[in-house]
């Protein structure tokens, strides 16, 4: 496990397979094996309490601020990333320029499994992200998405 930069409430359990660092995490927090979950050291990632990562999860938020809520499930193998683009050459960039942005996922949100978060995302409190979706917009609290692009499916109601 490679760990820097990092603030880490009680009760939090991180797979020593997985890899941490320029991070802060809520109270009992736990990342399952081989995650791997970076910000940077001008802007931390943030992940609040009682948040699940699962397996093989990567959270990239070197490029832009991300912060994660409290109470948030994440499924195996979601990906959220503060950049995109082609990192491989300048030439390449010119066609396919690196975008950037600050990415929230607010409290109680469920991110299915394989769902892809780009950059400049804000999800609203208790918004359920379907599995396999490719999230590229941002969506209010209370929505229900799904699909490549990502689309409102439904709104839950407020007060269950």
């Amino acid at each position: 496990m490679k760990i820097s930069n990092l603030t880490i409430g009680a009760d939090v359990v991180v797979d020593p397979t997985s890899s941490i660092n320029n991070i802060t995490i809520g109270n009992a927090t736990k990342v399952a094996k081989y995650c791997s979950l970076y910000g940077a050291a001008d802007h931390p990632l943030e992940i609040g309490k009682e948040v699940y990562v699962g397996m093989f999860s990567i959270i990239n938020g070197y490029a832009a601020k991300i912060k994660i809520g409290n109470n948030v499930s994440i499924a195996q193998h979601v990906n959220i990333m503060a950049d995109s683009g082609p990192n491989a050459s300048v030439e390449m960039q010119k066609y396919f320029p690196l975008i950037q942005g600050a990415i929230t996922i607010g409290d109680h949100c469920w991110l299915g499994a394989n769902c892809i978060i780009m950059p400049g995302v804000q999800l609203g409190e208790f918004t359920v992200v379907a599995a396999n979706s490719f999230v590229n917009t941002s969506f209010p609290p209370y929505s229900v998405i799904g699909g490549n692009p990502a689309k409102l499916i439904r709104t839950l109601k407020k007060e269950i």
